[in-house]
């Protein structure tokens, strides 16, 4: 899906719901209401295969504004503070750039899902509570401005491009790049554009989403468009099934095992043979 400004992803999968007319929907990987873009859902059987997809790799489009820090790391949050940023130049945004790519340890935003004793972050901050948040190892493969920054009223905006590990919030790269550069920073827009092997322009538009137009992508076409292809024979199949290891190799640490065309299983490496980590049910 192709979500909407202002929709939740949980809005996104309650809608799905009733268009498809199942209770098992789910997705891989919130997107804040303030951000648009791809949104994998998994409907019956392929909410399992969601799990998988979770870590993949994303790639989002992002407007970053330097010169005032907010609560939420982004526009939708109370200013918390301010300094004129119009004197910070290119060069300089580019140097803290370099610092915030590779593998960095991140802290996510406060106002986040992440969960603290049972509670989730956001619902504590929006309670007064004040919150801290472990740093997380994330990986930047990408973090590059695209077009020229502008200057306007102190502040300096800029659109980015980010390639990142799953885990990773782009708020929190927008606040540490502002913080880097002495004068706080917030992301204006945000759009996901790639999810593992899936980019946006293949996505479904929400406002267009009907029980006659939802296309739902086969569970071996998606499996296999993310992970290595392992074809079974008949044997193989009634042993994964059973739960028994079966023989092969894969040159990847984890595998899309099908016989003609239908998902079989996600199967991983067991010293030297393979073994199940989810068995899908016989497609009727």
């Amino acid at each position: 899906i192709d979500k909407p400004q202002g929709w939740t992803s949980h809005d996104i999968v309650a809608k799905l719901r009733g268009i498809a007319g199942t209770r098992r929907v789910g997705h891989a990987g919130t997107l804040d209401p303030m951000a648009t873009g791809l949104l994998i859902l998994g409907v019956d059987a392929g909410t399992k295969l969601l799990t998988f997809l979770v870590g993949a790799n994303k790639t989002y489009s992002a407007r970053i504004r330097l010169g005032a820090s907010t609560i939420t790391d982004d526009a939708e949050g109370e200013v918390t503070s301010s300094a004129d940023a119009s004197a910070i130049t290119r060069a300089q945004i580019e140097n803290q750039l370099e610092k915030l790519r590779g593998e960095i340890m991140q802290v996510p935003s406060s106002v986040s899902a992440i969960k603290v004793d049972g509670e989730r972050a956001y619902a504590r901050v929006r309670g007064g509570d004040e919150v801290k948040l472990a740093a997380r190892p994330v990986t930047i493969y990408k973090f590059e401005i695209t077009g020229d920054p502008t200057v306007s009223e102190g502040f300096v905006d800029f659109d980015a491009v980010i390639e990142c590990s799953s885990g990773t919030y782009i708020r929190a790269l927008a606040r540490d790049l502002g913080a880097a550069l002495g004068v706080g920073g917030h992301l204006t827009a945000l759009r996901r554009t790639h999810v593992g092997q899936y980019t946006v322009a293949q996505a479904q538009a929400m406002e267009t989403l009907s029980r006659e137009t939802l296309k739902i992508t086969p569970l071996a076409e998606a499996a296999l468009a993310n992970f290595e292809r392992v074809e079974l024979n008949e044997q193989d199949v009634i042993d994964l099934r059973h739960g028994k290891r079966i023989s092969g190799k894969i040159g990847s640490e984890l595998a899309a095992a099908v016989n003609q065309d239908q998902l079989i299983a996600m199967i991983e490496p067991a010293g030297d043979k393979l073994k199940s980590v989810v068995v899908f049910a016989e497609e009727k």
